[in-house]
This record gives structure tokens, sequence and C-alpha cells, in this order.
């Protein structure tokens, strides 16, 4: 007698984990198969809730609330229904707490960095910075996100909060994408770039919802209020139009919005011409910033650079109060698909400082942010009397729709004025992360230092003004640097793909300190308190090894650091 074929069936996939009553999971499922997805949920061995959904193009969202707590199991058949994100939080504790991630995928699993001190998403893909600010107390960071996946796509907003800058709290999801955007893994458009106000105790975002071939517009500008902080609620349309008679192509993004010197609030947008980048200013009568909103003028142009398209912009008083007509005004956008041809670099970033009375803005002077060029759509905020901002740390010349492309935020910076110069140094807490003092002898000798577990602070003290040293560190997968010499300073970068690299200098620098930061994945410089700035992604998250230094420095300390 025969015995019967063992089954082939594939088991359940089981996660569990003990929640207390009054939490919240939030899913993502999608359908394998023309069978309908499911996901079953049970505490202490009850069934609980049973989400479902028969979308097959793109992950379909569910938000389960748990009225008991205990033992949480979730299970569901992997031939079935496919589970990009699953995690849990407690309304009431979330803001302390933050989320906990129950599973995620290896398609959009964030890199294995332990050490590292740089912000990234927990899961997913991220880029730009969003709604930069400080709100019941706390530092708010939205950014571009997309969840189910290391490559862009169809965009939301994620959300953090912090109490310093450096060590974040990750939140849910805040703002989704129009439903029939996320009906397909197309990147039709979603939810772009923009800002946040206060309204009271309540958060307004401001965002650009982009939907490719849309007509009239592609792009048009959104509002949404946050009672809780956590969840931005209904979506309403303040700018559905571009302005008529200015030529201008669709790019028509990035809502920045900010109280101006005359108390009323003001919108810049990003876009562009036939001649190049112009930044549009709108104001509002509405002292919530909620309707009203009105275009004023072109309040700049950029048309060195042929057709780029004026981005992220966002602009700051610096160097006193907004109110004070003495004060000047950091205006602050990036420049898409710009190159610069003396170096090769693109997509730069550019700072102008003039005089701004809330409807005209005159130019006193300008210079670039970051000489790094990997430090883009800063956004930036006055929080006390120094605005601070953040920035993407990538560029959009290395993304590639074929790869996966995990990136961090800049570390967080200071806009600073003196004289005609802006400086931005990172904000003082970064001292924070100085764990221990791994060496302040070897390597101002020139002897090799070992970097123990690659992210360190190294700073250098110069025996004058410009004199010429070179930062050499062993990283296993590329070659990188610093130098100082007659040109200026310069990160030195090398892929080994054989291919040219731009030039990442910042030309006739002369500074007398230079404090070097090295992350999985980043090197930022900042020289002279940030009178110049350099940021350049590393595609690759093993640790730098080592440092030698040739030339002569007054001081070399290098610290490990650690969140």
């Amino acid at each position: 007698m025969s015995l019967p074929a063992p089954s082939l069936k594939t088991p359940r996939v089981v996660i569990e984990t003990s929640l207390p009553a009054g939490s919240v999971l939030h899913l993502w499922l999608k359908a394998l198969t023309e069978a309908e997805a499911s996901l079953a949920i049970s505490i202490d061995g009850q069934s609980t809730a049973n989400p479902a959904t028969d979308r097959k193009g793109e992950f379909a969202f569910a938000a389960v609330p748990l009225a008991t707590g205990g033992l949480t199991t979730l299970s569901y058949d992997p031939t079935v229904t496919a589970l990009s994100v699953a995690y849990a939080f407690h309304p009431d504790k979330v803001m302390a707490e933050g989320i906990t991630v129950l599973h995620h995928e290896d398609r959009n699993a964030p890199p294995v960095t332990p050490d590292s001190y740089h912000f990234r998403p927990p899961f997913g893909w991220m880029n730009d910075p969003n709604g930069f600010g400080r709100f019941g107390g706390a530092a708010h960071l939205f950014y571009q996100h997309y969840p189910h996946g290391l490559r862009w796509n169809t965009m939301h907003w994620g959300h953090a909060v912090s109490t310093d800058f450096l060590r974040w709290t990750h939140l849910p999801m805040f703002l989704f994408p129009a439903d029939h955007l996320s009906e397909k893994d197309d990147g039709r458009g979603g939810a772009f770039s923009g800002s946040a106000i206060a309204a009271g105790d309540a958060i307004r975002v401001f965002y650009t919802e982009h939907v490719i071939d849309r007509t009239p517009e592609e792009q048009i500008q959104l509002t949404a209020v946050s009672q809780d902080g956590l969840a931005a609620g209904a979506s309403e349309i303040i700018l559905p139009l571009r302005p008529e008679g200015l030529n201008l192509t669709t790019d028509f993004r990035d809502p920045y919005v900010f109280e101006g010197p005359d108390g009323r609030w003001k919108m810049l947008l990003g876009s562009r011409d036939k001649a190049g980048g112009v930044v549009l200013l709108y104001e509002s009568s509405d002292a919530a910033g909620s309707s009203g909103w009105t275009f004023i003028d072109i309040i700049h142009r950029e048309d060195r650079f042929g057709m780029t398209a004026a981005e992220c912009p966002c602009m700051v008083p610096v160097g006193g109060p907004a109110s004070d007509p003495a004060t000047r005004w950091a205006l602050i956008f990036g420049l898409l698909t710009s190159r610069d041809p003396q170096t090769g670099r693109r997509n730069l970033t550019s700072v102008t400082v003039g005089r701004f009375d809330g409807r005209s803005f005159v130019a006193d002077f300008e210079q670039e942010l970051d000489f790094g060029s990997d430090a883009y759509a800063f956004q930036a905020f006055v929080d006390g009397d120094v605005p601070v901002g953040i920035a993407w740390l990538a560029n959009w010349t290395d993304v590639s729709k074929k790869e996966d492309f995990q990136t961090a935020m800049t570390l967080p910076r200071r806009v600073l004025i003196e004289g005609d110069a802006i400086f931005t140094p990172p904000v003082a807490a970064v001292e924070t992360l100085r764990h221990h003092l791994i060496d302040e002898t070897a390597l101002a000798a020139g002897e090799t230092v070992d970097l123990g577990n690659g992210a360190v602070e190294i700073l250098l003290t110069l025996p004058a003004e410009g004199a010429p040293f070179t930062l050499s560190i062993d990283h296993p997968d590329v070659a990188f640097g610093v130098r100082l010499g007659d040109e200026g300073l310069e990160i030195l970068f090398d892929a080994r793909t054989g291919k040219t690299t731009p030039r990442y200098i910042a030309s006739g620098a002369r500074p007398s300190e230079v404090r070097i930061f090295i992350d999985a994945g980043s090197i930022e410089v900042f020289a002279d308190n940030g009178r110049w700035t350099g940021s350049k992604r590393i595609p690759s998250f093993a640790a730098a090894r080592s440092a030698t230094l040739t030339g002569s420095v007054t001081a070399a300390r290098v610290w490990q650091l650690k969140l």
C-alpha cells in the first residue's frame, strides 16, 4: 500500500508581539492571485480582525484599532497575500515611544547601520525633508516617502519627532496620496514636497499634489490640518492653477509657507519658464493661511544653467528678527538638472541673500549652499532666534529607476550670516554625539589612526589660513578623503567605477579649522564654522577603517560618535 505524498502547502507567516489595549496596527496588504488577500489578527488566541483586499496593483492600507491587549498574532498565507509593512503604536504614547515595526520585506528593508547617527526612515524610500519645524515643543521632520520599496514611487509623507534634531522617534505615516494614485505602483504622482505651520495647537501642512498627464495642471497646491500631530486630516485645494501670462512650464511645486516681515503668511513656489528657474511669491489675507492665496510676483530668477527648475524654495531671516527692516533674508532653493561646467557637479543649491519687505526681494549677494552638492531640498525654519535647516543627503544624478537607493538626511545645520557670507555649521547638539576620544596625537604626527566603527568626527586646526593638508580615508569600497590646497577645499571621491567623477571643491576656500563627520554612507565637511560646507553621499554602508593625514596641523582630534 502506498503512503500519501507529503503536503507541499506553504506554511502561514506568523508574527507575534505583546501589545497593550488601545494600540493601533497599520498594515499594507496586496493580493498575489485572483483570491482576496487577507491577514488574520488574534489577541490571546481570540480572533480580533481580518483586514482584506482584492487590490493587486499596489499595497492597500488598513488601520486596525485593538480594544483589548495581550499576545497579538498576525498571520497570513504568503502564496495569496503580500504584507509590505506592519507597525504598531499606542496613540497616547507614540510621541514619546514611537512606532514598533513588526514587519517589512527585503525590498523595503533599511540598511543595517547600528552605529549610524544620521536620520533614516524605518523602511522604504526617502527624499526631500518637508514641514520641518517645531510644534508643541518638539522638532517635527516630515519627509517624502515611499514605504514599499527602495526606489522612488508614489509619494507619501513620513514623520518623526526629536528634542535635539539628532535622536529621532519614528511616528505613523502622516500624509497619504489620493486613493486613485495608490491603485498601482506606477509612480503617477502623490503627495509631493511642502511645509508646515502652527495652527493653534494643530499643525497645518501645505503640499503639492502631482498627477502625471492631469489637465489642466499636473501640479496643484493643497493644505490639510492635523489636530493630533499624528495624521493629516482631509486635504483642500488652495491653488488649482499656475499664474497666467508668465509662460511657465508645468513645474509648479513645493509650497514653503512662512510669516513675512509684515506679519502676513507668504508662500514660495518653485517653477521654470523658457529661460530658467523662477521662484514665485504668494500671499494670504487669511490669518490662518487656509485660504485667500493670491499671486504677487516672481521674486527671483536663475537662468545661468538653461531651463533648470527651481525646487524646494525656502526663505528665512538671518542675523536678526523678521520684523526688523534691517534684517536680511536668505532665499535657498535647488536647481534641478543644473550642471556646473567647471566641476561637473549636478543639481546645485543656491543661497541668495537680500532685502525682503514682504512683497519684493532685492538680492545683495549669493553663494552655493554646499560644495559637495549632496545636500538637496534644504528646508529651514527659525528655531528661537536662529534658523535651523536639514537636507536630503543625496543627489538626483545618482538615482536610478533600476536600482535600490538608500539615503539619509544631512546633519541639521544653523543658518548664520557674517558680513557677506552665509555660514551653515551643524547644530551645537552634535557635540553630544562624541562617545569617546579616539586620538589627539597620532593623526597629527602622520600616523594611521583606526576609526573603530567608522562613525567619527575629525577636527583639524591649521597653523595658518589655507595651510595645505590631505586626509586620506581607507574604506573597503570607495576612495575618499579631504584636501586643502592652492585651489581650495575639496572632498576627494572615487567610486572605483571607472566613470569620470565630478570635482567637489570650494574654490578659493582658505579655512583655519576643518571639521569632518564620517558615517555609514556619507562624509560632511564644515570649515570655519560652516563658512564652507560640503556633503557627499557614499554608495556603501561599509565602515571607514582608518585615516592618515599628510601636511602640518596645529592639532588633530578624532572622536568616536554614537547616538
